[in-house]
């Protein structure tokens, strides 16, 4: 059974587990969304309890900046009755905003493109220090009350992708937060808001959801031989996968987590750990296992991308998230046997890069791009 808790001061209840529309199912391209099987699991996931479902503008598109596929897939897949039984998030992409009308004209869009008169949940998407003062300056504060006050949302909230320090200012320098979402994991426990973010949010009573509670499915599966040494050494019989929401579970300042699951195997494991993982249940024998695991990967990783694509369009071309996971890849495997074919078939090798530094001014990660991409020539060729 579903357990549910109690999102920040808003008093709602909502699903531990929530279904997020970043990483549907495909038939090939990003934009491509196989629509029966994603409609299955999501419409899967809401009849076992999941009562949460979030997506966003730039979701399932080719490019950062493009209008995605999701927030439409999701307006058609809720419709029919499916809508009322969820309380539905997306968020404002404050990345392209210039002015304070657009603020106006996106939720208006986007509203139609979810075939809905309200979102419950609308986030200012992915805010750092630099772009919350920009965005409050602009009136975003003022935004989202009339946007409330009209009826259109219901709570606002954002997304953090920033400095550790940036996160309790952003909190404080606006009364109507209802919930940050951040990324969390149990490798990420000190990374951007990190665990000092989450405790802070819960003790001014601001819910927590969490983001990449898998790290975008690298603590899945296909972990290098010394981390899957970890695990296969307890006695629980947990998969990865488990392990890794088992301990943003743990966490009672959580409200809840997002997944983006895409197969009914994923969704079945998901919903089973959700019903079996409560607030402080994992014991100091269960943490000393996260730290084995931490240092096992550290070792290993030369780049911690995530995948989210707001690197691209490169102006070179330069695939950068595939050839970052290629380095990685073939760091952790020790060899880029595996790896080369796929490598080679990206159009935009690194070699290409004229060293712009765009790219690193959208990385969420903070990621030296221009050397590693350096890197990956060097391990590579080419």
């Amino acid at each position: 059974m579903m357990n549910y808790r109690v999102l920040g001061r808003t008093g709602i209840e909502v699903s531990a587990l929530g279904f997020g529309c970043m990483r549907l199912p495909t038939s090939g391209a990003p934009d491509k969304i196989d629509e029966a099987a994603a409609t299955r699991l999501l419409r899967d996931a809401i009849e076992a309890g999941v009562n949460y479902v979030d997506t966003a503008w730039f979701y399932h598109a080719t490019t950062f900046g493009q209008a995605g596929q999701s927030e439409p897939f999701v307006g058609r897949a809720l419709s029919g009755g499916w809508r009322e039984r969820v309380r539905l998030a997306t968020k404002l992409p404050q990345q392209i905003i210039r002015a304070r009308e657009d603020m106006d004209r996106f939720l208006e869009q986007q509203l139609k493109r979810l075939r809905t008169d309200h979102v419950d949940f609308y986030l200012v998407h992915g805010l750092d220090g630099e772009s919350w003062d920009r965005m409050r300056d602009l009136g975003v504060r003022e935004f989202l009350d009339g946007a409330r006050a009209r009826g259109l949302i219901r709570f606002p909230a954002f997304s953090f992708h920033g400095r550790k320090e940036d996160f309790p200012r952003i909190i404080d320098e606006y009364e109507g937060w209802a919930f940050g979402q951040l990324q969390y994991n149990y490798m990420d426990t000190d990374y951007q808001a990190g665990y000092s973010g989450l405790r802070y949010a819960a003790e001014k009573g601001i819910g927590v959801v969490v983001m990449e509670p898998l790290k975008g499915g690298r603590l899945a599966g296909n972990l290098p031989p010394e981390m899957k040494a970890v695990f296969d050494g307890r006695t629980e019989a947990w998969s990865p996968a488990e392990w890794a929401l088992r301990y943003v579970w743990n966490e009672s300042g959580v409200s809840l987590l997002l997944s983006g699951m895409n197969d009914p195997a994923q969704l079945e494991e998901n919903l089973r750990v959700a019903a079996a993982a409560l607030p402080d249940a994992l014991t100091a024998e269960h943490l000393k296992v996260y730290d084995a695991a931490r240092v096992a990967m550290r070792a290993r990783m030369k780049a911690d991308c995530s995948a989210c694509r707001y690197c691209q369009p490169c102006p070179q071309g330069v695939e950068i998230p595939e050839l970052l996971a290629a380095l990685n890849a073939a760091s952790m495997w020790g060899t880029k046997d595996p790896w080369l074919t796929g490598y080679t078939r990206v159009a935009g090798k690194p070699g290409a890069c004229i060293e712009c530094g765009q790219c690193e001014g959208m990385c969420p990660q903070g990621l030296p791009i221009r050397e590693l991409l350096k890197e990956t020539a060097a391990t590579f060729g080419g």
